[in-house]
């Protein structure tokens, strides 16, 4: 059977960045299964395995307006101090969460100094050219319910 819109494919990955440097591993969690077709993984990657079956093994760069996106230099912006609780500790690195029009989004602190902090609202992997070892280990119909919520059930669990 061949990945294919409404398929449920089931992998191994690594995930490496253009040194080499692992930025994700599904090898000591178990396999990573999403349901083809409907947007549950980057598009580069899911372009890439469309019509491979179990077996298949590759290596696939994606770029990134096929992953996580451009770097947008305009996500970077300052937020006064005032605007976040006095006693808590805003260290660069932590990511923080702001309400947005479309709901939740988040926020990574890239700079603190006496008058705000510095957020970025790129995702981390944006601008980033993602290297994939893939290995496809199953490829299955979806179940009816998998197909109607857009989203594989793991061993017939339901929500």
């Amino acid at each position: 059977m061949k990945a294919a819109h409404g398929k449920v494919v089931s992998l191994h990955y690594t995930l490496t960045d253009d040194h080499g440097l692992v930025l994700d591993t599904s090898r000591e969690r178990g396999p990573f299964t999403y349901l083809h077709g409907y947007g549950n993984i980057i598009p580069g990657l899911e372009n890439a395995l469309n019509g491979c079956e179990a077996g298949f093994s590759s290596v696939v760069q994606v770029a990134p307006a096929e992953g996580y996106g451009e770097y947008n230099q305009q996500a970077v912006f300052e937020v006064p101090r005032a605007q976040f609780p006095p006693n808590e500790d805003i260290q660069v690195g932590m990511q923080v969460q702001g309400e947005g029009a479309h709901g939740i989004v988040t926020f990574t602190v890239v700079a603190v100094n006496d008058s705000g902090i510095v957020l970025d609202g790129n995702h981390p992997m944006a601008g980033k050219t993602l290297h994939f070892d893939v290995e496809v280990l199953e490829v299955r119909d979806a179940t009816a319910q998998e197909l109607d919520h857009g989203h594989v059930h793991a061993h017939g669990a339901d929500h």
